[in-house]
């Protein structure tokens, strides 16, 4: 039988950035990722040796379990493996959400974070971090935009898109607000372990916390698509239930070479740290050469300029992929359309070649 349902039907899931993210023209200067570069074989020793297609991992992989616990200060029990930080986020909402519950999200912010919980018959409320507060979290909006109907509160932490850090302060109020109101907060910490700022996962804050994260944004090992969640044994059972509905359980092969990224994680990390510190010196002098850009410092890999004067930034971004072969990421994916996501965590190359291209097209602009 022949699906007849258009394409152009209202999608209640809709992640428009991703959409884009995949189908949008290639870029010989690609600064719209949010990646640390990709590592290569030769970058994980003993990765050929550790291929295998054999192995139990019905509620993950159990070495793996015990490389995340052991990198986290927690214990086994309390890990759920999945399939990319974003797979991570999914399986929190299914675990948690029912129709008709609410979810606070961060505005700007991630739409996979929205779409996921619009599956699942939930409402999401935005809760604004602003750019004259330097994109903090604020837990005044958040008691603000709280209801009786709360169920989860989303973070992002490092901020996406901005890369601004949350203060452990603000965390702390937004856990006692979510414990008042039998609410959970999120913490996606997929950025994190590069950043420069204390690590300890939002977990180890106490049950009403829940941490996700991956092998993907700070160490080059996307491919392996090893996500993770931290919670309370309680809610771990309940999330290893739901990956019983979504996949069952993750790649063999992947988590088995995930594992052995874990062996080598401190020498992967010193390399996305040094990568990350050499192309942030760039950026930031780059930033401050353009009177144009008004933007907030970034403890992640991104960076979230606006142009001054200018409400929308897309047709800027489709301007400098045309014409200088520079993709930048549109604000209007993240509700704040005046603004363009820079990556700044591939090939020093790369970002080096794209600046000078994005300074060309804000010359270009600023004469017309």
């Amino acid at each position: 039988m022949t699906d007849t349902t258009p394409a152009t039907a209202a999608l209640r899931y809709h992640a428009r950035y991703l959409e884009w993210a995949k189908t949008r023209a290639s870029a010989e200067f690609d600064l719209a990722g949010s990646n640390i570069l990709a590592c290569s074989l030769d970058d994980l020793p003993g990765a050929r040796d550790a291929l295998s297609l054999q192995g139990r991992n019905d509620d993950g992989y159990p070495p793996l379990l015990e490389a995340i616990a052991a990198r986290y200060g927690t214990s086994p029990s309390r890990v759920t493996t999945a399939s990319g930080a974003s797979g991570a986020n999914f399986l929190v909402y299914a675990a948690l959400l029912e129709p008709g519950d609410d979810v606070l999200v961060e505005r700007p912010g991630y739409d996979p974070l929205l779409g996921a919980a619009r599956m699942f018959g939930a409402r999401t409320i935005r809760v604004d971090r602003v750019f004259d507060g330097g994109y903090a979290l604020d837990p005044d909006r958040v008691r603000r935009a709280m209801t009786p109907r709360t169920r989860l509160i989303v973070i992002t932490h490092p901020h996406n898109p901005t890369g601004a850090a949350a203060d452990a302060a603000a965390l702390g109020e937004v856990g006692r607000l979510a414990d008042q109101h039998g609410a959970h907060v999120l913490v996606d910490e997929v950025y994190l372990d590069i950043a420069p700022i204390p690590a300890a996962p939002a977990a180890s804050r106490g049950d009403a916390f829940i941490t996700t994260s991956s092998l993907t944004k700070s160490y080059g090992l996307s491919s392996l698509r090893c996500g993770w969640v931290i919670a309370s044994e309680a809610l771990t059972y309940r999330l290893r239930r739901a990956r019983d509905v979504v996949d069952g359980s993750g790649s063999i092969v992947a988590e088995r070479l995930a594992t052995l990224a874990f062996q080598h994680l401190d020498r992967l990390e010193a390399r996305a740290r040094d990568l990350r510190e050499t192309n942030l010196a760039l950026v930031e002098t780059f930033l401050r050469s353009r009177s144009e850009l008004e933007w907030v410092p970034s403890a992640g890999t991104v960076v979230f300029p606006r142009i001054r004067g200018v409400d929308d930034a897309s047709s800027f971004a489709d301007r400098l992929i045309a014409g200088q072969r520079t993709a930048i990421v549109p604000g209007r994916f993240f509700d704040a359309p005046a603004h363009f996501r820079l990556g700044f965590g591939g090939a020093t190359e790369t970002l080096r070649g794209g600046l000078a291209r994005l300074a060309r097209a804000l010359d270009a602009a600023s004469s017309t």
